[in-house]
């Protein structure tokens, strides 16, 4: 990591950069396939959100707090879709949305 990222957020930024390579596979080995549910849609949104929060973090914005809390309820509901289905890519995908969403509640204590 570059020595001009805020160091407080260095643990977010690894764990969005792993949900967003996640979530992307998760799209690639979906597509084509049936749902039953909104799994990878969630993953297209997972994704958005992950790019923010990066850029966000990585600038050092004032909109960190905001756009993280938002970021771990998307982690949230993708985590829930994509861990409905048995597919590896899938559970993976949820296990990376679980933890991108904690570290992201991590920055915003209550």
């Amino acid at each position: 990591m570059s020595a001009f990222i805020n160091p407080n957020y260095l643990t977010c930024l690894e764990a969005c950069q792993q949900c967003l390579i996640d979530c992307q596979v998760c799209i690639a080995k979906m597509a084509g396939k049936d749902s039953m549910n909104d799994c990878p849609l969630c993953c297209v949104q997972c994704v958005e959100s992950c790019q923010v929060c990066l850029k966000m973090m990585a600038t050092d914005s004032k909109w960190v707090p905001a756009y993280c809390a938002l970021c771990a309820e998307i982690c949230d509901y993708c985590a829930e879709q994509c861990g409905a289905h048995s597919h590896d890519h899938c559970q993976r995908c949820a296990a990376s949305c679980r933890a991108c969403a904690e570290a992201c509640r991590a920055l915003n204590p209550v």
